[in-house]
């Protein structure tokens, strides 16, 4: 080896060496800067002392007391903030002496210490604890005194996610509905979806089933008027419901009256109701009949076809109504899995959850429906008797509701689930072609409504039902007869009191907000205009 190729190996060793010393020192220096960052944390954690109570499975009462050294660390901090900003007159800014400063804002400062030792202690509190809060605090700030010496204590009601032995979710025994559409049931729903381009002409003579009649509704308990329904639309058929009960044998009354009848009967509300004071109770209703139209099929010309849908014949009209069908198969065929996936997940969830919860999160419940029948094409008329169907035992279905969804977040967390925005983007879009409206104005309804939790949650909630679903055993059979089938669907309440409206604590405050939150909820599927829906809505007009 000559003496050149001696030196160079020399200095690639030296290199060598020089670059380890190098990276040996920089992993020192970030060892030590994450060390000083973690004391410097560890510093800047308030001295607090922390009693938490369980007031039942999903609420605890939290009792803090911060020190009194804390307290005067934050004034100092905030008179040292204030020193050079503070204007006093006589005193050029920033150069009063600080007793004058601290007497002459003391009221502030301490407001403002107040605030900011709440906030950081919560932090902090909600930080360390072994609960995982759902909610945000119920907390009375202003009922929080500073003491002149000594330590602050305040204390704190939160509703967290219960604690609970995770069920067994693998190898479930379930089954699975199926269902081939016939032909007739094809042309059938073909009809139905036609019907709205169909010509529409007044009706002199007796009401028939399928007709169209223009109705208003005076319910009354006794003497007083309980509530009104003015020239509501209403396609006739067996039932008529609402969202606390129905009209039984709707269809029976009307058919065979005419334009300017009116005909009495009875409502009854849901023995389901929440409202124990309510539920089964019956009220005498006075239907009148304002009008009567009825609409007769359009003819399949090419020019029609095309104008609908674009459809080169009768036949492409006929597969793309199979489509659909075979897609709200595949609803019902999640929702058959899933309700049984809920009854074994929470047969053993005996822990209680609190009203206010529930009656909060039972508008989510009904927005979550909402979506996922949207998203699979259902028309808004039978989205509004599903709702109808739900808020008749609002808080009891909401209950068992959400225990799923503390299981299947659970699920979801420990096997790394989660909603990515391609996800969303790809939800959203689907419910546009659904309402053959844009994916932009999809989402600014979502973000208009506070609907993109509820959004976001159905995604995850989704994921972990699949991944239960791959694990379950499986049994074949028929899809059931939907027993509101013959219904029509009006929003509103018989009673005048929106289910979930009325708190269980009558001074709690919540009330008018929630019947208002529900109120939009059954309204939110018929926001789209009539030109953005596939199918059936409300009943033609001329």
């Amino acid at each position: 080896m000559s003496d050149q190729d001696t030196n160079q190996e020399a200095n690639e060793v030296s290199e060598e060496v020089l670059d380890t010393v190098a990276t040996d020192e920089a992993v020192e220096d970030q060892v030590e800067e994450a060390g000083a960052d973690a004391e410097q944390e560890e510093d800047e954690r308030l001295d607090v002392q922390v009693e938490v109570n369980e007031v039942g499975a999903c609420e605890r009462h939290v009792i803090v007391t911060v020190s009194a050294a804390d307290i005067e660390k934050y004034k100092d901090e905030a008179y040292s903030d204030l020193m050079p900003k503070a204007q006093i007159p006589g005193f050029r800014i920033g150069r009063a002496p600080r007793k004058l400063v601290e007497s002459r804002f003391k009221s502030d400062v301490v407001d403002q210490v107040k605030g900011s030792l709440i906030m950081d202690a919560m932090t902090q509190v909600t930080d360390e604890q072994d609960f995982s809060a759902i909610s945000e605090p119920d907390f009375n700030f202003e009922a929080v005194q500073m003491p002149e010496d000594g330590d602050l204590t305040f204390e704190f009601n939160v509703e967290v996610r219960p604690e609970f032995d995770m069920p067994e979710w693998k190898g479930l025994d379930l089954e699975k509905v199926v269902h081939e559409y016939s032909d007739e049931e094809v042309d059938n729903r073909a009809a139905e979806l036609l019907q709205r381009y169909g010509d529409v002409e007044d009706v002199e003579g007796a009401i028939e089933a399928g007709d169209t009649v223009n109705v208003s509704i005076e319910f009354k308990d006794g003497d007083d008027v309980a509530s009104t329904f003015s020239e509501q639309n209403v396609i006739v058929r067996g039932n008529l419901s609402f969202a606390d009960g129905s009209i039984e044998g709707f269809g029976d009354l009307v058919i065979g009256a005419s334009a300017g009848d009116s005909k009495d009967t009875t409502a009854k509300l849901s023995e389901s109701l929440d409202d124990e004071e309510l539920a089964g109770k019956e009220y005498s209703a006075a239907v009148t009949i304002n009008s009567v139209k009825r609409t007769s099929a359009p003819e399949l010309t090419p020019e029609f076809l095309q104008e609908v849908g674009g459809f080169e014949s009768e036949e492409d009209l006929k597969n793309a109504v199979r489509e659909e069908l075979e897609r709200q198969l595949n609803y019902h065929q999640q929702q058959r899995t899933r309700g049984q996936i809920t009854e074994l997940l929470t047969a053993e969830a005996n822990w209680e959850l609190p009203p206010q919860l529930l009656r909060r999160q039972s508008q989510r419940e009904l927005q979550r429906s909402i979506l996922e029948l949207q998203a699979s094409g259902f028309p808004d008329e039978e989205i509004r008797r599903h709702i109808n169907r739900l808020q008749q035992n609002l808080l009891g279905s909401t209950e068992k509701a959400l225990k799923e969804h503390f299981i299947l977040e659970r699920i979801a967390e420990e096997n790394d689930l989660e909603a990515t925005p391609e996800d969303i983007e790809r939800e959203i879009l689907i419910i546009a072609m659904q309402q053959q409206t844009s994916p932009r104005r999809i989402r600014a309804q979502l973000e208009k409504r506070g609907d993109m939790d509820a959004l976001r949650n159905q995604i995850i909630e989704r994921q972990a039902i699949e991944l239960i679903t791959e694990e379950a055993n499986f049994t074949e059979t028929d899809l059931p007869a939907d027993e509101n089938e013959d219904t029509f669907a009006l929003s509103g309440a018989i009673s005048g009191v929106q289910p979930g409206s009325r708190p269980a604590d009558e001074d709690e405050p919540e009330a008018e907000e929630v019947a208002t939150e529900t109120e939009a909820v059954a309204e939110a599927s018929e926001e789209a205009p009539a030109d953005d829906s596939p199918a059936e809505e409300e009943a033609p007009e001329a």
